[in-house]
Order: structure tokens, then C-alpha cells, then sequence
């Protein structure tokens, strides 16, 4: 295993030229090779010869592993990595990273079987300045061939990710606590809603408020799981639909894609106040209703569609509240939404752009 940084504190490793003193390419040329089992240089096969100029003319960090005594070479890029280690050319690559051989041996010994392996960001406890740290690094065993395809070695090409993972593990911790606000600011809006809207005539309302907090509070949710960055279409639809169907009467059809945090909070709010709809007047009131959910996404355009059947005989609302105009909106201004009553129930149907789920 090789990892690689250009900071003082083994940061991420960044692509540009590199200038290490000495230069490896003159350790190379002045090693005493034929103290290893690679032998004098003069003998080598021509194609260690040819990845070994290829390494040293890379600002890139890799190493070479070669023979069944796993002789090292590496380039300057994958000094940093080595820290304290450094120099160890001619040295088996076993030996360097023996700390962390239980788990990197395995896959070099699957590259010296003629299987490459990529792994992203795989954590290994290393010793490379006196004392044993956590770090991580992306990077790539794969095999190396002579002329008649016999696997003599491998190449390990690598990337430092600690500070990556390090971030996004940060990142997390702070989001978790961003979510655990965000609830105790809802529940608080809640609690003054409460107290704000005491008297008999206001519970209805109230009622209907809680619900659509608990609708927020649930995208909240799916967003925090996925970094408030983008949400599962097939997610939100579940987590929407669960709270009002025990019975199993809708039915979900369409495929999954990446939606945007705004539309995913646009889209749990539309299917609240369509199940809450269904549930009071339509096909969730009964149970012998069904409900078919169901979309579908081409290049331009994501079509989804509401139906229900086996309800009662519904008809348009004397006049359109809150809840209506949630549905009216769909997932933004991009939306074209139709629905009508139906003799087996409400019919609803919305076309959003592509371009605007990402939002």
C-alpha cells in the first residue's frame, strides 16, 4: 500500500510538479541494485526498465512492487507518504508497510494473480513518523506483465484521502446537529401554534398544521441522511406515503433518480395533502380503495400521476384551501399540474421539467 500527501500534515495529495531533494530519479541511477533480489540493473527485463522511467517521470505518486520478494521502487510523489520510511527502495513492500500488511497483503497478492483492485478511501492504521495514526487513501493495485503476459509485480498508483474523510465525517457531526435544531425549531413553532390557537374553533386547523410540520420534519429527515445535498425520488415517496397507508392500498410505481432538497421538500408536502385528501374524503377512507402512484422520467420531463378508484363518490371542494394550493403548486414553477374528480376518485396528474429536480 503507498499513500501519498503534499502538505505538512500528510494532507491530500495534489497533482503538480513535485521537487524533492534528492531526486529520485538519481537514488535510482545510484542504487546498488545487486544487493536485492532485482539483481545489477544491467539485467534487468526491459519492461521493468520501461515502468520504472515511466514512475520517475510521473508527478503522481506510485510505486513499483516486483518480484515474489515484493522489491520496491517509487517515485518522489510517493516520498511524503513514506514519511520516516523513506529511503526504502530495494526494500519488499511487505516489510515497509508491515503494520498494515493484514490488510493491504491480500490485495497485492490478488494484483499478483493478474486482478487489479481499486478501493476508495480505505482506512489503514500506518507508522510513518514514530507513532500509529488512522488514515485513509483511494488507490489502485494492479498488475505487471512481462512480454508473454506473465505477472511479475504490480504498480500502486494512490491517493491520500484522510482529510476528505476527516471533512465529511465533520460535516456529518455537523449536520446531525443542524437536524436536532431543526426539530427543536419545529416543535417550538409548534408548542406557540398551540398556545396561539387555543380556543375550539382553531383546532381543526391546529391539527392540520402539526401534520404538515410532521410532513417538513420527515424530509428533513431523508435530507439529513444524505447531507442535505440530494435526496432518493423512491425514498421520499416512501417516507411520504408510510404514515397513511397500514393497510397497503397504494400502490408505487416508477424508477428512482436524485432529486434536489427544495423539490424534496416540495414533493412530501404534495403527497401529504394528497393521502391527507384521500384519507378524509377519497379512496384511503374506505378499505376497499386503492390508490396507484406512478411516474415516469425522459430526457425533458418527469410525468407523475395520482389515481384512485374504489371510493367513495367524490366532487370539487366549495372553495380551495391551503392544502389545494400545495397540490396546485407541484414541485415548483416549472410544474404543470391537472387533476378532476373522477367517479372513481380524484385523478391528479403533474409534469415538471428535469433541469428542476436538482434544485
Amino acid at each position: 500500500m503507498s499513500l501519498t500527501n503534499t502538505t505538512a500534515e500528510h494532507g491530500e495529495q495534489v497533482c503538480h510538479d513535485i521537487q524533492t531533494e534528492p531526486d529520485m530519479r538519481a537514488r535510482v541511477d545510484a542504487f546498488d541494485w545487486s544487493t536485492t533480489p532485482l539483481g545489477p540493473r544491467a539485467n534487468w527485463p526491459s519492461e521493468l526498465e520501461i515502468v520504472v522511467r515511466q514512475i520517475l517521470d510521473s508527478s503522481f505518486p506510485k510505486a513499483i512492487v516486483w518480484g515474489d520478494r515484493y522489491t520496491t521502487i517509487y517515485n518522489d510523489a510517493f516520498i511524503p507518504i513514506l514519511g520516516n520510511k523513506h529511503v526504502a527502495l530495494g526494500r519488499s513492500f511487505a516489510d515497509i508497510w508491515s503494520e498494515g500488511w493484514a490488510s493491504i497483503g491480500p490485495i497485492a497478492e490478488r494484483a499478483y494473480t493478474g486482478i487489479p483492485t481499486y478501493i476508495e478511501n480505505f482506512p489503514l492504521i500506518i507508522d510513518r513518523s514514530g507513532e500509529e495514526e488512522q488514515a485513509w487513501f483511494t488507490f489502485c493495485y494492479s498488475p505487471l506483465r512481462l512480454a508473454d503476459g506473465t505477472v511479475v509485480g504490480m504498480l500502486d498508483t494512490v491517493v491520500e484521502t484522510t482529510n476528505t474523510v476527516r471533512a465529511q465525517e465533520s460535516l456529518k457531526l455537523v449536520n446531525q446537529e443542524l437536524g436536532h435544531r431543526l426539530k427543536n425549531t419545529l416543535a417550538l413553532v409548534q408548542a406557540i401554534a398551540v398556545q396561539t390557537l387555543r380556543d375550539a374553533a382553531a383546532t381543526k386547523q391546529m391539527e392540520s398544521f402539526s401534520k404538515r410540520l410532521g410532513a417538513l420534519g420527515h424530509a428533513h429527515d431523508i435530507l439529513l441522511r444524505q447531507d442535505w445535498s440530494s435526496a432518493s425520488l423512491l425514498e421520499v415517496v416512501s417516507a411520504s406515503l408510510e404514515p397513511h397507508d397500514p393497510g397497503g392500498q397504494i400502490v408505487v410505481e416508477g424508477p428512482d433518480t436524485a432529486i434536489g432538497s427544495r423539490v424534496a421538500v416540495a414533493l412530501t408536502l404534495m403527497l401529504h395533502e394528497l393521502c391527507t385528501n384521500a384519507a378524509k374524503y377519497g379512496a384511503l377512507s374506505t378499505p376497499e380503495g386503492r390508490v396507484t402512484l406512478s411516474w415516469s422520467i425522459d430526457d425533458t420531463h418527469l410525468s407523475l400521476s395520482w389515481a384512485e378508484r374504489g371510493g367513495p363518490l367524490v366532487s370539487p371542494p366549495s372553495r380551495k384551501g391551503f392544502g389545494s394550493r400545495l397540490i396546485g403548486m407541484g414541485l415548483g414553477r416549472s410544474s404543470v399540474v391537472d387533476h378532476r374528480f373522477e367517479a372513481g376518485g380524484l385523478y391528479f396528474e403533474m409534469r415538471s421539467l428535469i433541469a428542476e429536480l436538482a434544485d
